[in-house]
């Protein structure tokens, strides 16, 4: 069943073409427009498809996959080359990824590579043969890892001029305290310098140090870091707005999606729909398989169908969509919720990964398959919501009939970027650029709201965000 419109969709498609910007024809490359069909690198994990054995480097990311009939070795390279060790496993989601999937280009000398079906197009330039000096054994004394850290991130890190200081002055920090006789915490004290002031919660420095696993993390925003320091901490508090939000909702109250999705009635002629995370939705452990995948789209759209199916049939005027404790996720889920608002195909956003030299890649928002929603949204932020949220979000105010309300989103957009050091420690960082579709980038600034309302406050951080859903619902009835 797909609900019925609220406006024809003449004037659906009209108003889409009036409002939504449309990216600037580029001069540079657009590899997608004539790669051919999506492959596995291992078909059924078995032997490496023949036609992309060999050597590859990437154009930006600092990769070097050796594609041998057994599999993948992956080097990261910049000023140096090297297979960093994984004995001790995947520290992050983003690390637990590997390029599955390709897309050969005319010639079959550069190809598309993706982590996942429909992911980032990463484009690999074939090379004869290893890079002289790449190992799989590399030096993991200070030095070596210091220079590979500052490599990655004059190389990669694509927003300095949002976050200053820049390279030269954080790379002097490290240098000052890098010495050949230094201890492991010695040195993983000064890497944490350079990020020191960095706010930007997509970039880290994840590893164990002593036998003991830290995690360097900023840009965490406002309302997180006071309400993990109040009593009870964040556990206290996301408990209380869950039950506080399924009492507000009574009987029309629905909490699934492993606690990730709450939807139902916020009066009787308006919808709400919280999403706290984009994925999830499964107790699967095969992140980023095609079986992950599968069953995690599934899910959502399962629940997407019950939700929306509920409010066509009890003639919802508006729907709240409650993104303001979104802490991201997977980009398929931001794009596709998106979808559940709209009758016609929209660029949401753009990305172009820094040194890459690709034109900006167009992601669409396709309208959904299943029971969509077409009159009023309004779109509840604040500074928690951030990367998939704040894609949605993005994705969304392309929409004329969304509106966002609530509080400046957290302002960090980027698909973390996952590279080893030679000790095996972790560092992710933001290397691609999010652009609405007139280039406008909202990193560091956030996602500002057309009609402020404050979500949390200090005061009150639990009831205040049921008073900020309940002025929203006075908007959506214009009372």
């Amino acid at each position: 069943m797909i609900a019925a419109p609220r406006l024809a969709l003449p004037l659906v498609a009209l108003a889409l073409s009036a409002c939504v910007a449309t990216p600037a024809t580029s001069s540079l490359p657009q590899p997608w427009l004539e790669a051919g069909p999506l492959r596995e690198v291992q078909p059924d994990a078995g032997p490496a498809d023949p036609a992309v054995r060999g050597v590859w480097q990437s154009r930006g990311y600092g990769r070097l996959l050796h594609i041998e009939e057994s599999g993948v070795t992956r080097f990261e390279i910049g000023d140096s080359c090297y297979a960093p060790p994984r004995g001790d496993g995947a520290q992050s989601e983003m690390d637990a990824v590997s390029y599955r999937f390709f897309r050969m280009l005319p010639g079959e000398d550069s190809a598309i590579f993706q982590l996942l079906r429909g992911d980032t197009n990463v484009v690999f330039d074939r090379l004869e043969a290893l890079p002289e000096g790449c190992t799989e054994s590399p030096a993991d004394d200070p030095r070596a890892v210091a220079d590979a850290f500052l490599d990655m991130f004059e190389r990669h890190y694509a927003f300095f001029d949002r976050r200053p200081p820049g390279h030269a002055e954080r790379a002097q920090r490290v240098e000052a305290a890098v010495r050949p006789d230094m201890s492991e915490a010695e040195l993983w004290d000064a890497l944490a310098s350079y990020m020191e002031g960095l706010s930007d919660s997509h970039t880290k420095l994840i590893g164990e140090v002593d036998g003991e696993r830290r995690r360097v993390q900023d840009g965490q925003g406002e309302t997180l870091p006071r309400m993990r320091s109040a009593e009870g901490g964040e556990t206290a508090w996301l408990v209380g707005l869950i039950e506080q939000t399924v009492a507000g909702l009574g009987d029309s109250a629905h909490h699934t999606g492993r606690d990730r999705i709450i939807w139902g009635l916020a009066d009787e002629s308006v919808g709400y729909l919280q999403v706290f995370q984009m994925g999830g939705f499964t107790d699967r452990e095969d992140f980023g398989s095609d079986a992950w995948a599968e069953a995690e789209m599934a899910e959502f759209n399962r629940i997407m169908d019950e939700a929306f199916t509920a409010f066509a049939e009890e003639d919802v005027e508006a729907v709240i969509l409650d993104l303001s404790n979104n802490r991201g996720g997977w980009d398929r889920v931001a794009k596709a919720l998106p979808g559940r608002f709209t009758d016609v195909a929209y660029t949401g956003f753009t990305t172009q990964a820094r040194g890459s030299g690709l034109a900006p890649f167009p992601h669409r928002i396709e309208p959904a398959q299943g029971p969509r929603f077409t009159g009023p949204v309004y779109v509840l932020t604040s500074d928690v919501t951030v990367s998939g949220g704040e894609l949605a979000t993005l994705a969304l105010r392309q929409n004329p009939r969304v509106t966002q309300v609530g509080q400046v989103t957290r302002g960090a957009y980027s698909t973390p970027l996952a590279k080893r050091l030679p000790n095996g420690w972790l560092v992710e960082l933001s290397n691609e650029v999010f652009a609405a579709p007139d280039g406008t980038v909202y990193e560091e600034l956030g996602l500002a709201p057309e009609i402020a309302i404050d979500v949390y406050p200090a005061e009150d951080p639990v009831r205040g965000h049921w008073r900020a859903v309940m002025q929203v619902v006075a908007l959506a009835r214009g009372t």
